[in-house]
């Protein structure tokens, strides 16, 4: 008996694969492996890549029904690598799905009769969208140009200017790390360490002026022509709401992706996207936000990440992508960043306190503590790296929990070495209080000082070898590449349609409809059929055409001021990769809204107009109708003006209200004769313009009980609207112009 297990021990050891330790702790691990049986029965553990590769004595014949039941959670794998000690190829093993670390926690492996009835598992289930559960494509085809980015004593620092001094604040100080193809780095610590920061310089956002140390991409050093080939995706997800997935990622494709692209593949282009990053079953969603409902938090993130892997960047940075998901949720997002990264791509992302599975999917790890460098190196070297300083967990606990307590300076449950212990006891001989542990700042000094005396020489050395990169592969990442996907034109109408689709549902909703029509209906009840034969009656009739006049003048400024403080962070992200240009945003922002604005004012003429008796007649219906639409450009320029120079909704509001009270008092009904000195007021009101326009149209001359200076052919008033129209517009350009709206 004890021979024939042997041999079938054996059998089944020959048909795994057989996979180099010296791999474990490479790419191509991505914390997985198997387990094999070795000759005398016995567990062991080998190394098994998860991307693009199959494991052996996996049958050709299964089905791929058979493949979508198997679950990734029971695929018990485990890195071993004859670099590291077995405590830290334990703690590597734990993110292949057991979600503790065995360096803290003995593993005993399951029976042999157990491991025979487990199923055999392929790599074909990575292929499977771990949300929608159906097969996605590859992503790009098209091969990445390799970034090595390299940064060396990076510091930096931002001046606090108070009322009677100003201080220096140090953000970072003395950072050096790599990041290469086909890596994942990962930026922890603390909140206030340091990491949207480095992030923001890594990724050239930040002025290089107040910047020490340096940053080169190939050996080369940061250049506009860069920009295009570095995606970034911010912790906050900047899209609009009213857009669906589909319609998101195709207008990015429409106005990022080159010219010598046809339409057509760059439609196809986002079909592929969405497909690889698992979201063909929402690709109809709307987005959401707010107040509208959507897809849920991870689509969201994933149609970000999107955005920004359309262009085939060759690198991409993060500001905390799984901030706010759940922890399977955000583990599907590091999956995606996993494989992104394997398609040969340079990622680096910034982390809070990721799960331990999550921090297993990490090939790099900077862990920073006050702005200082702690750990740089190998994810799954980290714990042995500070159990080598006298660090170690005195319970089992998740890693990234104990590496965020060290730079926390916290030290509980955790050993403390002794040059600590030392310290204390020092500190205690000259104190009356007596202190059993160090200091959070004596942590912090100790942990900069250990890594600097151990691992930091060690490191700069390596950042001093030459990388495998050629002049040619230079001159291509310094080729400059066409800063616009479409000419003016094309970027006119994409920006004209994604502003119709978008803004639709606001100007066509049910809300302001409502209030549209119930103001028609009450002032047409309370004008209804006015006797214009008598003087009580023409005075009253010209009250409703100035309250007209004031209505479609208040109304429009007060939904203009929104438009670009409302939208300024979705125009400085997509200004500062170059998407469009501001002429044609501006130009398509101001003018695609015209149909949706002029829909609710002929509504609210054809109801009053009539139920108020004003003048039957076609030409004059059209003339009130033409004089209304003036004078709601003329006010919609106004609101754009406000809203562009201030760009703050609540001091733009109380400038707004304070104008148009003005301009309304000023507009000729309330106030017949205005001070010379305030006599200038009323020639910049348009409501004044659009009142006499509105009397010359109902009864040609001034009638003498309304007591209005002479009307005139009305070519005056009309000049003076048009010149406001293109007059605050161009207000509003120049105000945008002036913004930063650049990255640095």
């Amino acid at each position: 008996m004890d021979s024939s297990a042997s041999t079938i021990a054996r059998t089944k050891s020959e048909q795994l694969e057989k996979v180099s330790t010296s791999q474990s702790l490479s790419r191509a691990g991505s914390a997985e492996t198997i387990l094999n049986v070795d000759g005398n029965g016995g567990p062991s553990f080998s190394g098994k890549s998860s991307f693009g590769r199959k494991i052996l004595g996996t049958s050709p014949g299964k089905k791929a029904s058979h493949h979508s039941r198997r679950s990734r959670s029971a695929q018990l794998k485990l890195d071993h690598s004859e670099d590291v000690t077995s405590g830290a190829a334990l703690s590597r093993a734990s993110s292949a799905s057991l979600g503790f670390s065995f360096s803290f926690t003995g593993f005993t492996a399951p029976p042999e009769d157990i491991l025979a009835d487990l199923p055999t598992f392929s790599d074909d289930d990575n292929a499977k969208d771990p949300e929608a559960g159906n097969t996605r494509r590859k992503i790009i085809s098209e091969p990445t140009l390799p970034i090595y980015i390299k940064f060396t004593e990076l510091s930096y620092k931002v001046i606090l200017k108070g009322l009677a001094t100003t201080t220096e604040k140090e953000i970072i100080n003395g950072i050096t790390g790599s990041a290469s193809p086909g890596e994942l780095l990962a930026l922890m610590g603390p909140s206030g360490s340091g990491k949207t920061t480095l992030l923001n310089l890594l990724g050239g956002r930040i002025a290089s002026n107040s910047l020490e140390g340096s940053i080169t991409y190939n050996d080369e050093p940061y250049t506009k022509s860069l920009k295009s080939r570095i995606g970034f995706v911010t912790q906050d997800d900047v899209l609009f709401a009213h857009l669906t997935v589909r319609e998101t990622l195709t207008y990015a494709a429409l106005l990022r992706l080159p010219k010598t692209m046809s339409r057509q593949h760059k439609e196809e282009r986002a079909m592929d996207v969405i497909y690889e990053l698992g979201l063909d079953r929402c690709q109809d969603t709307m987005i959401g936000g707010s107040f509208v409902r959507g897809v849920s938090g991870g689509e969201r993130k994933r149609v970000s990440i999107g955005n920004e892997i359309i262009i085939n960047p060759s690198v991409l940075l993060l500001d905390e992508p799984t901030s706010g998901l759940d922890s399977t949720t955000a583990l599907r997002i590091v999956q995606v960043l996993h494989d992104i990264a394997e398609a040969g791509k340079t990622v680096i992302t910034t982390i809070h306190q990721p799960s331990s599975r999550l921090y297993h999917r990490f090939d790099k790890l900077i862990l920073l503590g006050k702005g200082s460098l702690l750990y740089f190196g190998k994810a799954s070297e980290a714990m042995v790296y500070f159990s080598s300083i006298g660090c170690s967990p005195l319970i089992s606990m998740n890693p990234a929990e104990f590496l965020l307590d060290l730079a926390n300076g916290n030290l509980n449950d955790v050993t403390m070495p002794s040059d600590l212990e030392d310290k204390v006891q020092i500190e205690n001989l000259g104190s009356d209080v007596r202190n059993d542990k160090p200091s959070t700042t004596d942590v912090h000094e100790y942990l900069v000082e250990a890594y600097e005396s151990r691992v930091a020489d060690k490191e700069k050395k390596k950042l001093m070898a030459p990388l495998p990169v050629n002049e040619d592969m230079k001159a291509t990442m310094s080729a400059r590449r066409s800063d616009w996907g479409a000419n003016w034109m094309q970027q006119y109408s994409i920006l004209s349609w994604r502003g119709l689709k978008e803004r639709r549902h606001d100007y066509l909703s049910w809300m302001r409809i409502t209030q549209v029509i119930a103001t028609a209906i009450i002032l047409g009840l309370l004008w209804w059929h006015t006797d214009v034969t008598t003087v009580k009656g023409l005075q009253d009739q010209a009250g409703l055409l100035f309250f007209i006049a004031v209505f479609w003048g208040f109304f429009p400024v007060f939904t203009a001021i929104f438009t670009f403080p409302q939208e300024r962070a979705m125009l400085k992200k997509e200004r500062s990769v170059n998407m469009y240009r501001l002429s044609a945003y501006f130009i398509a922002r101001t003018t695609s809204d015209l149909p949706l604005d002029l829909f609710l004012p002929v509504i609210f003429l054809v109801i009053v107009y009539f139920m108020a008796g004003l003048r039957q007649s076609i030409e004059a219906f059209t003339l009130t109708m033409l004089t209304v639409f003036l004078s709601i450009i003329a006010a919609q320029g106004l609101g754009l003006a406000i809203g562009a120079s201030l760009m703050d909704v609540r001091k733009a509001t109380t400038l707004a209200s304070v104008t148009v009270m003005t301009f309304m008092l000023a507009g000729g009904f309330f106030v017949k004769r205005v001070p010379v000195f305030m006599s200038w007021v009323r020639y910049l009101s348009f409501n004044y313009h659009t009142y006499r326009l509105l009397l010359k149209v109902q009864y040609g001359k001034a009638p003498p009980s309304i007591n209005v200076s002479k009307l005139g052919n009305g070519v005056t008033e009309v000049g003076a609207m048009v010149a406001m129209i293109f007059g605050y517009r161009l207000l509003a350009y120049i105000s945008l112009r002036r913004m930063k709206l650049h990255a640095a």
